[in-house]
């Protein structure tokens, strides 16, 4: 159906100026459009990075680089290769082949000093809901061996920040899924991380409780720079939040860039639209339990 004309002075003009910004946007280096900066130092590096679980390949050598203070959308259907990526990236899984580099570490060189660079929040509760919020906040300062007055001083900024400062005294088991999500990213950084892991953050909550957990997280990555990487299944949050995404299918990546620029690869309207036609797929939920997480957790500090 071709575009009715609007005049000079009408919807044409204004729609034709709109889309000669977006190409721009689209065709314009990431830096300039985000920083006004020509290039900024990537504080995630990975080359080649592959998994095999014996005769079949989960990751099939993938490559990308993330670059410090973004918001970077890691996006797949269920067995693309998500979970096993970011288990590589977070020290949980040994990679078969490839490199990867936090911060210029090699996770393989120093795991105990990698950790210590990022924060994680699983998909499903791994807070303790017999202590208070204040205690799961102290018992995540030891185990990082933040020091007793940082440990204070970084659970009571936190707490204002994520606005549970004046329940900090309460149990968690009495507090929302939303609040119990706002304390585990708030935990997540207490000890100044420069990358936060985030696996489905707003999963299973209400649309005004996930409006405001990532208007937290946008706030903690504007107060402090920190390189937020994340999976999530909706897609209208990718498309609104990320600076760059990459979609992943069958381990291997069929699609990075901007929300934009991959909107207009797959000549899509929206980046769910864009996601389907490049991969076949709509988003499915994935399955774990709190207690996956918990496991997890302490399975990578006895490693």
């Amino acid at each position: 159906m071709s575009r009715p004309y609007a005049g000079r002075h009408g919807l044409g003009g204004r729609g034709e100026k709109r889309r000669r910004r977006e190409r721009w946007l689209a065709q314009a280096p990431r830096d300039f459009v985000l920083k006004g900066t020509a290039t900024a130092k990537p504080i995630i590096e990975v080359e080649n990075l592959t998994k095999k679980f014996g005769p079949f390949t989960a990751v099939d050598g993938i490559s990308f680089t993330v670059e410090k203070g973004r918001i970077f959308g890691f996006l797949g259907p269920n067995g693309a290769g998500k979970t096993t990526s970011i288990k590589m990236l977070t020290t949980l899984l040994d990679p078969t082949s490839g490199r990867v580099l936090l911060d210029g570490n090699d996770p393989a060189a120093d795991q105990a000093g990698v950790r210590r660079t990022f924060g994680i929040v699983f998909q499903d509760p791994s807070l303790d809901d017999e202590l208070t919020a204040r205690e799961n906040m102290e018992f995540h300062g030891v185990l990082y061996k933040v020091p007793a007055g940082l440990r204070r001083k970084r659970t009571e900024e936190l707490l204002k920040v994520v606005e549970l400062w004046d329940r900090r005294d309460s149990l968690v088991k009495q507090f929302s899924g939303g609040m119990k999500r706002r304390l585990e990213i708030a935990r997540g950084l207490l000890h100044h991380p420069l990358i936060l892991f985030l696996d489905e953050p707003t999963v299973g909550l209400d649309p005004q409780t996930r409006n405001h957990i990532w208007n937290y997280i946008k706030d903690l990555n504007r107060r402090e720079g920190i390189t937020v990487f994340f999976t999530t299944h909706y897609m209208e949050e990718a498309e609104r939040v990320a600076d760059r995404v990459i979609i992943l299918d069958h381990g291997r990546i069929v699609a990075q860039g901007t929300p934009l620029a991959l909107k207009r690869k797959a000549r899509a309207r929206s980046l769910e639209d864009a996601f389907i036609r490049l991969t076949g797929h709509s988003m499915r939920d994935e399955d774990a339990s709190s207690v996956d997480s918990m496991r997890r957790i302490k399975r990578m500090w006895r490693r």
